[in-house]
């Protein structure tokens, strides 16, 4: 995996005079309908749901799809945000480069960390649910039940974790030609089935044949009937959680073909594909299984950490294992395409000289950020193999850590776009719709489910229950991640202030680009 010398890959001129620059990625390697593909891959909706779908009723009971759709507004509002930034700068950094231009290094330095640690997570997230659908798969291959239980083996699961991240990091290494073309026959499966399970499951309900019909009730789409404002905030940080990923089609912007639109629509058309499949699973597993504590009932905390292990068999019959090879390659997959996003987001930030020169290298094969996606891996990994030792529910944890972060590093990039443009949000009516009411909105709601949300993580009864004298783990963990941030960039304005001092990427306005 040979690299070119970082110093190739940043050119100095461009550097000096603090403006964007290229970084010497593969241009114009994906059109419209593969950053899309790739988008969807990113959120993989198999994969989330049925690491979602039991918890958000937990917190929420049958308001799950009004919970699914308050959680799609503010992911909307801020797509919209993102879009007008990336219309304006396209750069890899995104998160980073746009916070840096709107509020200078140091806040811009948080988010593009904020981004590279909630990818993080979900790798490792990924990995975990991959593992655990692996075996679930062999299983049923081989009717054999016991090989299930093999995921439950501490050192068995660690190690199977980390043959499927050497295998999607080298996927992602390969650049985007290798990443577009295996995530078309991944999504388009994953889809296929998602829809099968819904039509099947309201099949069951209309013959009278489901576990615990529950009639379908306009109520369900009403936020506010949920028990408080803790539950409604839980809810929402998981609905913004199955969301997340859509944002991988601008860390592609200097890759894509017409780079100031084609990432931004890519986003917003994930977002609302996404959006009308979460409300069709979200209902029909309702309307199957209610939300009681039965076996198949999604409020049984049995099966509440993968529904679709469970309702696969009463729902689909003979063709379970494609639900199981589905959410298999929907974590793959996702695995595979998150790559994207960190290797970038690293990549930029070495290139603007705000993390070591080394991570702007390109690979003169493939033009892709290799050094920083085997990095990627590595720490994703590391993370994992760690929290599967701590964590008595590494998935629910993590996915409520990766709810933390989410809301952090899009409210910073969704108030950039409001700060970044204020000199000209009252020029028109598309001006102020998109590039301050929209995001605004978003950043608010964002803002506040974060601080609810932080707040609340300390109860050691908070997410799995684990905790470290006396707070729970998903506040610990998220403190860790914000803390380790602050220190590193510490060390990094120490090792090379440049950054820092604005002659790499300066502040700025719109009227300034």
């Amino acid at each position: 995996m040979a690299q070119s010398s970082a110093s190739n890959a940043t050119p100095a001129a461009a550097q000096s005079a603090g403006g964007l620059s290229a970084k010497g990625l593969s241009a114009g390697s994906v059109g419209l309908l593969g950053a899309t593909v790739i988008g969807i891959s990113c959120i993989a909706p198999a994969y989330t749901l049925t690491a979602s779908l039991g918890p958000t009723v937990a917190a929420v009971g049958t308001q799950m799809p009004g919970i699914f759709m308050v959680g799609f507004i503010p992911m909307l509002l801020v797509a919209l945000g993102y879009r007008e930034l990336n219309n304006s700068m396209p750069d890899a950094g995104t998160s980073f480069t746009w916070a840096t231009r709107a509020f200078g290094p140091w806040l811009g330095w948080m988010g593009g960390w904020g981004l590279i640690v909630a990818t993080v997570v979900v790798l490792s997230n990924l990995a975990g649910v991959a593992v655990d659908f692996f075996y679930l798969m062999l299983a049923q291959l081989f009717g054999n039940p016991d090989l299930a239980d093999l995921a439950a083996n501490v050192w068995i699961n660690i190690f199977t974790c980390l043959v499927f991240m050497v295998l999607a990091c080298y996927v992602s290494y390969r650049g985007m030609e290798t990443t577009k073309m295996v995530q078309y026959v991944l999504v388009a499966f994953q889809l296929l089935v998602l829809i099968w399970f819904s039509v099947a499951a309201l099949v069951h309900f209309a013959d009278g044949t489901a576990f615990d019909a529950l009639g379908f009730s306009a109520s369900w789409f009403n936020p506010f009937l949920t028990p408080s404002f803790s539950a409604f905030a839980a809810g929402v940080s998981l609905s913004i959680f199955i969301y997340w990923g859509w944002d991988v089609t601008l860390t592609m912007n200097e890759e894509t073909k017409d780079p100031e639109r084609t990432p931004g629509r890519a986003a917003t058309l994930t977002v609302g594909i996404i959006f009308v499949l979460y409300i069709l699973v979200s209902v029909s597993a309702l309307m199957f299984s209610g939300v009681g504590t039965g076996e198949l009932g999604l409020g049984n905390e049995d099966i509440q950490g993968n529904v679709f292990a469970a309702l696969a068999g009463p729902v689909m019959g003979p063709f379970a294992i494609l639900m199981s090879l589905a959410v298999l390659s929907s974590s793959a997959a996702s695995l595979q395409s998150t790559f994207v996003g960190p290797a970038r987001t690293m990549l930029s930030m070495g290139h603007y000289r705000a993390f070591p020169k080394r991570f702007a290298a390109i690979s003169p094969r493939f033009r892709s950020p290799g050094f920083a996606t085997v990095i990627a891996g590595v720490v994703a990994w590391v993370f994992y193999a760690v929290m599967r030792v701590l964590s008595t529910d590494v998935l629910t944890d993590t996915i409520l850590t990766l709810g933390i972060m989410i809301c952090f590093y899009y409210g910073v990039t969704a108030f950039a776009c409001v700060w970044f443009f204020r000199r000209e949000v009252f020029s028109s009516t598309r001006a102020f719709l998109l590039k301050l009411l929209a995001p605004l909105i978003g950043g608010i709601i964002l803002a506040v489910i974060f601080a609810t949300t932080l707040i609340d993580s300390t109860n050691p009864e908070y997410g799995s229950g684990s905790e470290i004298g006396g707070v729970g783990l998903v506040f610990i963990l998220a403190m860790v991640l914000f803390i380790a941030g602050i220190v590193l960039m510490f060390i990094m304005r120490a090792v090379d202030p440049a950054f820092f001092q604005g002659k790499t990427l300066t502040k700025g306005t719109s009227r300034d680009t």
